[in-house]
C-alpha cells in the first residue's frame, strides 16, 4: 500500500529496505515501518522467521500483511505453516535445542490458522532486478533455508561458489541474527540484513534493517555501486519484556531484549562473534 513497488524499474533511484528475523517482535517491527517510510522507501521486504522468541506472534503477520511486505518463508515459518514438530533452526547444542523448542512451541500454539496457511505459501526465495541490479533473496543462504553464514568464517571463495548459481550480483539473507556484508573479488555481494526480533548481542536494546539504494547505472558498473546501510531501530523493548514474562516466556529471553546481550543460542556461534558477546 503506497510503496509502489517496481518503481526505479525504468532507470531512477530505487530505495529497498530489508527485515529479517522478526521473532515476533510486533514492536520493532511497527517501529522498522514508520521509519523506512520516513526515508521514503518504496519496496519493503522480509526475509523470514516471522514468529519464535517474543510474545503475540500473529501481531507481525497481521502488520506484514497491512503494510503489503513482500514476504520469504524462512524455518520457522515453514514449520508453523506446516505445523512440524520443531523450528528447523540448525542448532546441535541441548541447551539450545531446549529454549528453541520452549520458543517453538508457543509460537505454534499462538499462530491462528489463517496466518499459519499465510506463511505456508509463502516462497522459500525470490529473484528481483532494480536498476540493472540481479538480487537473489533468500532466508539463510541461496543453497539452504537454515544455513548459517557467519562473518568470520564464511570465505571469499566459498561466498562466489555459493553466489554463482543464482545468477545474483547481490544476494540478501538473514538466520545468524547478526548484520554483515562483503564483496568478493569476483564483484559478488552477500548481505545479512540483520534482524529485527532481537538485539545484536553487543550490549544495546536496539535492533536492525537495512538499507539498499541503487541509482541508475552506467554500463559496466560494478554491483558494489549498490549503497548498503545498516538502520539502527529503537522501539518501546521495556514493553516488549514485559509481555513475554506475562506470557510466561523464559526470563532469559526478557533479559537479552534488556540488556542487548544474548543469553540462548550462543553454542552456534563461531569463536570470533561469541567473543563480542558478554555470556
Amino acid at each position: 500500500r503506497g510503496w509502489g513497488r517496481g518503481w526505479g524499474r525504468g532507470g531512477c533511484h530505487v530505495r529497498l529496505a530489508f527485515f529479517g528475523g522478526l521473532y515476533s517482535n510486533y514492536l520493532a517491527l511497527e517501529a522498522a515501518i514508520s521509519d523506512a517510510r520516513r526515508r521514503d522507501v518504496q519496496e519493503l521486504y522480509c526475509l523470514g522467521d516471522m514468529g519464535a522468541f517474543g510474545p503475540h506472534p500473529d501481531r507481525v503477520v497481521s502488520m506484514l500483511r497491512e503494510a503489503e511486505v513482500f514476504c520469504i518463508q524462512g524455518n520457522y515459518d515453514d514449520s508453523i505453516g506446516n505445523e512440524l514438530s520443531d523450528c528447523q533452526c540448525g542448532y546441535t547444542d541441548p541447551r539450545d535445542n531446549l529454549y528453541a523448542q520452549i520458543s517453538y512451541d508457543y509460537t505454534l500454539s499462538n499462530t491462528n490458522r489463517e496466518n499459519r496457511r499465510w506463511l505456508k505459501q509463502l516462497p522459500v526465495s525470490a529473484d528481483i532486478e532494480r536498476n540493472g541490479v540481479r538480487m537473489h533473496l533468500c532466508h539463510g543462504s541461496p543453497r539452504r533455508t537454515n544455513e548459517f553464514l557467519w562473518e568470520s568464517t564464511t570465505s571469499d571463495a566459498f561466498l562466489d561458489r555459493l553466489i554463482e548459481p543464482s545468477g545474483a550480483g547481490l544476494v540478501l539473507g538473514t538466520h545468524t541474527g547478526l548484520h554483515w556484508t562483503r564483496t568478493t573479488p569476483c564483484d559478488r555481494r552477500f548481505v545479512n540484513v540483520g534482524v529485527l526480533g532481537r538485539p545484536a548481542n553487543d550490549g544495546q536494546t536496539h535492533v536492525w534493517y537495512t538499507l539498499v539504494d541503487l541509482a541508475e547505472r552506467p554500463a559496466g558498473q560494478r554491483v558494489q555501486g549498490a549503497e548498503v546501510q545498516f538502520v539502527p531501530v529503537d522501539y518501546d523493548f521495556r514493553r516488549l519484556s514485559g509481555e513475554m514474562q506475562r506470557e510466561g516466556l523464559p526470563e532469559e529471553f526478557a533479559e537479552t531484549i534488556e540488556t542487548g546481550w544474548w543469553t540462548t543460542c550462543l553454542e552456534v556461534l563461531p569463536s570470533r562473534e561469541r567473543r563480542r558477546g558478554r555470556c
